[in-house]
């Protein structure tokens, strides 16, 4: 594979098209879907993912977590495939795009106004928090908050965000799939760190599946994926109109094995094929969730 191409992680990127997706969804329920700011949202949200990704590989590299112990696939820059300084231009780069693409996006969605000024400041912090994951001093992944982070940008900024570009007004139900995304947004990230977890602790990595240890991991990576699928069938209770919102549930016995797999598994290695197929559960179920809100409008 191409070493830039593997950089990228592609299979990362259905998590942060999830989020615009179901806002797009709920956006399209409330009959305010917008098609420019669709697009927009999904070119920043990519764009951001990409940025996180290549920060994420230089600040692991940079900080010794990235070595021969390591469990998961091998970075571009710990194999010696991108150079660290080339690695840091492609973050400037890539964080120069996600930056022209989002404010395309708020002056498109909201003009010129004080309410752009708070999307460009929210802009910005999604921006810093996908460089400061690993890269830099003191970044929030090594103390372990990036389950937080992923939570809240992935879900509440990422759906509500969304959600309100495309109609200028906010409606608290909405908190419900921005979490349930977010929570499966998040289940993702667990996995990658439980698979990571003894090189993690001995890098001074200290995540929250090092400081629950493998059996309490497991069991919080349970209610993750649970509470997400919970938020989600909460949303269609209340907003219920048709049948057709509660299409997503056609990617729970997926979820079931995946579930399964992971509270029994006993070899960290062997986790790393349930990431992807977390991320792309996510992407499928955000899909069904929005297309269920569309034949239910």
């Amino acid at each position: 594979m191409n070493p830039w191409l593997h950089a990228f992680r592609p299979r990362t990127l259905p998590l942060a098209m999830s989020g615009i997706i179901t806002g797009s969804g709920l956006a399209a329920f409330a009959h305010t879907f917008r098609w420019p700011v669709f697009l927009l949202a999904l070119l920043t949200a990519v764009l951001l993912q990409v940025l996180s990704n290549l920060a994420n590989d230089l600040g692991d590299h940079l900080h010794g977590t990235d070595n021969a112990e390591r469990v998961g696939p091998q970075r571009a820059v710990q194999g010696g495939a991108i150079s660290p300084a080339a690695m840091k231009r492609a973050m400037w780069v890539c964080g120069l795009l996600s930056l022209a693409s989002g404010l395309a996006l708020i002056i498109l969605a909201l003009g010129l106004s004080a309410t752009m000024l708070l999307f460009l400041l929210l802009g910005l912090l999604a921006i810093g928090a996908a460089v400061k994951y690993t890269y830099g001093s003191n970044p929030y992944g090594y103390a372990g908050l990036g389950d937080a982070s992923v939570l809240l940008f992935f879900g509440v900024v990422g759906v509500g965000g969304t959600f309100f570009l495309h109609g200028l007004h906010f409606d608290l139900l909405v908190l419900l799939p921005a979490f349930g995304i977010g929570l499966l947004a998040t289940g993702v990230l667990n996995l990658n760190n439980m698979r990571d977890a003894v090189n993690d602790a001995a890098s001074g990595k200290h995540t929250v599946a090092v400081r629950l240890g493998p059996a309490k991991a497991k069991r919080y990576h349970a209610l993750l994926v649970l509470g997400g699928l919970a938020c989600l069938v909460l949303h269609a209770a209340i907003s219920f109109r048709a049948w057709w919102q509660y299409l997503f549930i056609l990617i729970f016995p997926l979820l079931d094995r995946h579930l399964r797999t992971v509270l029994r598994n006993q070899e960290p290695r062997e986790l790393d094929p349930q990431l992807k197929i977390l991320a792309l559960s996510t992407l499928v179920a955000a899909l069904l969730f929005s297309l269920g809100l569309v034949l239910a409008a």
